[in-house]
């Protein structure tokens, strides 16, 4: 709350009702962020499974110059599986990792190895644009912003921002499936609560 309470410093009330519509807003993205991640991660499995021609596609890494600094992310994952003291098998080692992980397969040091094949996850991306760092550069925006919305941290301070990253996540979201950003639309409720939010907060 030091925060908002920096900003109202006269006005305990007002800084409240800050913090309030924060939670509002981090809620209000929920479907959005769930559905990008799913979605890129299970694009990306896909074109993994392809270019290995194998379920395990990760079991590459470790033999791979170019792609072992990624097997610690699979060893992560395992460690995670067995502690839970369950079998560790290709589907659960791929629901356990992170969209960190996924993410950083469009860096950089993976375009030679990688890019070629993964950029068929994206078939809807316009053919022109289709570069790995038009990828990456959203990509690790939304990862910045889901990390800041999990850990609580405040997004509520520029409104215009969160919409453009919004309107940015479904036409990521559209490379990958034509059709999932109008029903994501259907799902959610972010416009109506941005709507709120600036009703509550006096904003224009």
């Amino acid at each position: 709350m030091e925060r908002y309470f920096a900003l109202y410093p006269n006005d305990e009330a007002r800084a409240i009702r800050h913090y309030e519509c924060n939670l509002m807003l981090a809620e209000s993205l929920y479907v959005s962020l769930s559905v990008l991640e799913v979605t890129l991660r299970n694009a990306l499995c896909r074109e993994l499974e392809t270019m290995t021609g194998r379920e395990d596609w990760y079991a590459i890494f470790p033999t791979t110059p170019g792609l072992r600094s990624l097997n610690r992310y699979i060893t992560d994952a395992g460690l995670h599986i067995t502690a839970r003291h369950e079998q560790i098998t290709p589907s659960k080692i791929v629901a356990e990792l992170t969209l960190g992980f996924w993410v950083s397969l469009m860096n950089t040091e993976y375009e030679r190895t990688l890019w070629q094949a993964l950029r068929r996850a994206f078939p809807y991306m316009p053919r022109q644009e289709r570069q790995r760092r038009n990828v990456s550069a959203p990509l690790n925006t939304f990862r910045r912003f889901r990390n800041r919305i999990f850990h609580n941290e405040s997004i509520c301070w520029n409104m215009p921002r969160v919409e453009e990253i919004h309107a940015e996540m479904l036409k990521v979201i559209g490379w990958m499936s034509r059709d999932l950003p109008e029903w994501v639309e259907a799902q959610e409720r972010f416009p109506a609560v941005c709507a709120e939010i600036r009703r509550r907060m006096e904003w224009e």
